[in-house]
């Protein structure tokens, strides 16, 4: 100490044991927040990585041998951020026999604005409600003066055992190439 103002000389000690103090704190209090962090944004980070799912869709007996398409449910778990629901519904599928041992599946969502086509009841096409597209039963626009930038969104299909298997994922509406959603 100094007599005169009766203040601390600093010395080097007291500097070197100050800063790694400092330093120490820094350490304890930035690798807990990060690591607080990293489980925080997981959730999100998790969803964007998100693609298509194979979910199964339904029995192989339920599908129309002559033809005709028949809507399913996709149900699944959905997790959406930091929430988890079970037994969730996460849209829909058309599917149809082509063979004796292939099936196709089409989205129900229509490429144009993402309304819900339905079969006519002739059971020959699909129309989108919203803005009078048709699709052939194959997905294909009917009209050339449709609005919808493309056909019905094809889905790979599995069939395993007696149970029908649907890689199922939405895309964007109004693109004319398939984008996956999220």
């Amino acid at each position: 100490m100094d007599a005169t103002t009766n203040t601390p000389v600093p010395t080097r000690r007291n500097f070197f044991k100050e800063t790694l103090a400092a330093a120490l704190g820094m350490v304890v209090a930035v690798i807990p927040g990060l690591a607080g962090l990293a489980v925080f944004l997981d959730p999100l980070r998790r969803q964007g990585a998100a693609g298509g799912r194979l979910i199964r869709v339904a029995a192989i007996g339920a599908i129309p041998a002559d033809g005709t398409p028949a809507k399913f449910a996709v149900v699944a778990d959905k997790t959406d951020a930091w929430n988890k629901f079970t037994e969730t519904p996460v849209g829909a599928v058309y599917l149809r026999r082509v063979g004796a041992d292939k099936i196709v599946a089409l989205n129900v969502v229509c490429p144009h604005a993402g309304c819900f086509v339905s079969l006519q009841k002739s059971g020959k096409d699909f129309l989108c409600p919203c803005h009078d597209s048709r699709f052939e039963l194959d997905g294909r626009v009917t009209s050339p003066s449709s609005p919808s930038p493309r056909g019905l969104d094809s889905l790979e299909v599995e069939i395993r055992k007696d149970e029908i298997w649907v890689h199922f994922q939405n895309f964007q509406p109004g693109k004319r190439e398939k984008v996956p959603v999220g």
